[in-house]
């Protein structure tokens, strides 16, 4: 069975931690002195477990394994700098955390002794780019292994591939089976956007979703930093911007050059996006000039599309965005600057009659043509500043420079339709992960490369990859990673392995394990809903409201903000905040269900933990009732307290009847069907994740006899 990394800094974790010292301490002893032919017939039988996130092109598995223990030691040939340095020490830290490893070993420069020997032959690119080489070859013998990349990141990308290596040895330690691999992304472009604009986060969120981006092997971070709720970037030729535009929420340019820095020392790249024409209400209340209707303008709360836009008619405007994005350009190194281009409505061009008359005078016919003429102009500003231009599909016209890469929110159809105007493009749509409502699965089987558009083979070529879009609306730093993680790393995995993986029901085995790894890297995606449910029962017991927890899933962002109107000032501290999307019970009671139904006619696969879950939800009424009865916060979930029983009582039912082979009572099964049909509607901004497995069990009952 593969190691399941825990917490960081967990008891029992501090306990091995002292065991493996005094095994160290003692290294003089019998079981330390034993010869390598020894060693390794002591972990020759170890099977190897794929616990491997994203799975690499090439895996093959070879006899014997090689230990992991204070024995350990690492060297550098070849190529070396202190990117490369600096990563290795990353990796020991981790295998310290995993594995006992002592913590700052040095980093040798002879390889003959060292258990893994890391071989790079040149820096590669100084400032991460879209052409970087991020392939590498992994080989583990009986207490050896060599990683060998042509660049650092590929070396990056292959400790990545190391550490997820590592697995129990029983209860003797910790090894790295026999494997070779040779590895390299299926796409270039695996990207993850963050919305600061709507909510602020502040620069430790955004480091610790590089580090869990780098160890599912993305390499886009799309920095989102203009809306029209928020300014978030420090302008020093126009610092009206942030001083006005932000409620003093904002990064100041040493913290976006922290970022980058931190960013590029573990291979991802750092895009922002500046939103024009539209979405720019917060540009407008420091400079209200920019705009099409006159001030004066206040940063809006509520969220949606709002009128304020860019005049496009004016020489000035142009002025202003090419000194902005000169400032810009000089404090992102990245090739790409990301300029928005969505959801402009054009009422107020419409409303104007200056504009009105402007559009005559050039022929242009409607609002989207303009936006066309606005687009084609920021593209030669960018241009001039050495930026290839990224903007929505909305940008995506018959005209469009080629130079533009387009980045499809609305669906394939128009990423293929830029791929057959000869543009790039990368995917988005099927990867907004503010839909919470959209399991993991879903997300992973959606690619980038559509076989129902029927792309040539140089049009597939232009499809650059993808991005996974972490919008900001109801997001806050303690809720944010449990909306990111883990099914972003079921994304990135989309991004990086052959499409050939696609097997949903080894994706969730292995994201279980996946999901523990990014929480010991520091995200907080499982502690932080814990900690809001700590908050909601006023108790570190959580108890029943855990119980509860566990089979509900939050609503979407968009019927969220339909039955609360929600505005960027609503608190975000009920439950459907401490609720995590795709829950693992989703996919684990699907799983035993299915088990069991395919035991027939004895079903006895699973019933004893089906039967102990839906006594558990039977059982949990009572403490749900008290918590409720002092937690106004609680208030709205009161129907789903009542409901949770009522479901462990038909699971139970279902489980007896099949199991003693009992035709079920008249009317049971219809009765049960149209509980479950109730229990579909959205209560307390929650849904249940339970119920078509419970169907399933109901139908199977009622067809027995």
């Amino acid at each position: 069975m593969s190691f399941l990394l825990g917490s960081r800094n967990g008891v029992a974790q501090s306990a091995r931690a002292a065991g493996r010292f005094v095994t160290w301490a003692i290294a003089l002893s019998a079981a330390f002195l034993m010869t390598n032919a020894v060693l390794a017939q002591s972990c020759s039988n170890v099977p190897f477990v794929n616990t491997l996130m994203p799975q690499p092109a090439q895996l093959a598995t070879a006899p014997g394994c090689m230990n992991v223990d204070s024995a350990f030691s690492v060297a550098s040939v070849g190529y070396r700098d202190t990117r490369l340095d600096a990563a290795t020490d990353r990796m020991l830290e981790r295998l310290s955390q995993i594995a006992g490893v002592p913590r700052h070993l040095p980093i040798l420069k002879d390889g003959s002794s060292a258990s893994l020997v890391i071989r790079v032959k040149a820096e590669g690119d100084a400032v991460p780019s879209l052409d970087e080489d991020e392939s590498y070859t992994l080989t583990v013998t009986n207490d050896h292994a060599t990683l060998e990349a042509n660049t650092v990141v590929g070396a990056m990308r292959g400790m990545q591939t190391f550490l997820q290596l590592v697995q129990a040895n029983g209860a003797t330690g910790f090894v790295v089976p026999g494997v070779d691999i040779h590895d390299k992304p299926r796409f270039r472009w695996r990207g993850l956007m963050i919305d600061s604009g709507r909510h602020f986060e502040p620069v430790s969120v955004i480091e610790r979703t590089l580090d869990g981006m780098a160890a599912v092997k993305m390499n886009v971070f799309h920095w989102h930093l203009t809306e029209d709720q928020g300014f978030r970037i420090e302008s020093r030729v126009f610092p009206k911007l942030q001083e006005m535009g932000s409620n003093g929420e904002y990064y100041t340019q040493a913290q976006v050059k922290e970022v980058i820095q931190y960013a590029a020392d573990r291979g991802i790249r750092v895009v922002p996006e500046f939103d024009m024409p539209g979405h720019t209400t917060s540009w407008l209340v420091g400079y209200p000039e920019l705009g099409s209707a006159p001030g004066p303008y206040e940063i809006q709360r509520t969220f949606g599309v709002h009128d304020a836009a860019f005049d496009p008619t004016r020489e000035s405007t142009y002025k202003f965005i090419d000194e902005f994005v000169g400032e810009m350009a000089a404090l992102f190194p990245d090739a790409y600057m990301h300029v928005g281009g969505d959801e402009s409505n054009g009422k107020q061009w419409k409303a104007n009659p200056r504009i009105q008359e402007f559009m005559k005078e050039h022929h242009i016919a409607t609002t989207q043509a303009l936006q066309t003429y606005f687009s084609q102009r920021v593209e030669k500003i960018l241009e001039k500043h050495h930026k290839h231009m990224v903007g929505w599909d909305e940008v995506l016209q018959p005209n469009l420079p080629k130079d533009v890469v387009v980045q499809s929110w609305r669906g394939t159809h128009y990423l293929a339709d830029a791929a057959r105007q000869g543009n790039q493009g990368i995917l988005s749509a099927p990867y907004y992960l503010d839909q919470l409502d959209q399991p993991a699965a879903q997300m992973y089987l959606a690619d980038p490369i559509s076989a129902k558009e029927q792309l040539t083979p140089e049009q597939v070529n232009l499809v650059l990859g993808g991005e996974a879009c972490m919008w900001g609306e109801h997001i806050v730093p303690r809720t944010i990673d449990s909306r990111i993680w883990p099914r972003a790393a079921a994304i990135a995995e989309r991004f990086w392995s052959p499409a050939s993986v696609t097997d949903v029901n080894d994706m969730y085995r292995r994201l279980a394990v996946m999901s523990l790894r990014l929480e010991a890297a520091g995200l907080t995606h499982i502690s932080g809903p814990e900690a809001g449910l700590r908050q909601l029962a006023g108790s570190e017991n959580v108890g029943a409201l855990g119980t509860l927890a566990a089979t509900l899933e939050p609503v979407g962002f968009g019927v969220r903000y339909r039955e609360q109107h929600t505005t960027q000032l609503t608190p975000m501290d009920h439950l459907i905040d401490s609720l995590r999307p795709d829950p693992p019970l989703r996919h684990e009671l699907e799983l035993m269900v299915d088990e069991l139904l395919a035991d027939a006619p004895h079903y006895e696969k699973n019933r004893s933990q089906l039967t102990a879950l839906f006594q558990s939800w039977v059982a949990a009424q009572p403490g749900l009732d008290e918590m409720a009865s002092r937690s106004p916060l609680l208030s709205d979930t009161r129907p789903r307290i009542e409901q949770l029983p009522e479901l462990g009582h038909i699971g139970l039912d279902a489980l007896l009847y099949l199991s003693s082979q009992r035709a079920a009572p008249s009317g049971w099964a219809a009765s049960s069907t149209q509980t479950l049909e109730n229990d579909k509607k959205h209560v307390g901004l929650t849904d249940f994740v339970v119920l078509d497995p419970l169907q399933k069990l109901v139908n199977a009952a009622a067809a027995t006899h």
